[in-house]
């Protein structure tokens, strides 16, 4: 089953890309609690639903 479109999961690189900052301002947000993220491994994964309201709410 996959996932709707804008449900995918995006990397810290990728959400980066998106929000066009570095990797480390996205671990920050992360870190503030202002982009919810799921660890998988030692790495992070981004709902791409998150990031457009974290757009919308006036971040970046």
């Amino acid at each position: 089953m996959a996932l709707p479109q804008n449900d995918r999961l995006l990397t810290v690189h990728e959400v980066a890309g998106v929000l066009r900052v570095s990797t480390m301002t996205v671990y920050r947000l992360i870190k503030a609690g202002e982009l919810p993220a799921a660890r998988v491994g030692r790495s992070y994964r981004i709902r791409e639903r998150s990031v457009e309201d974290y757009l919308r709410r006036g971040g970046a």
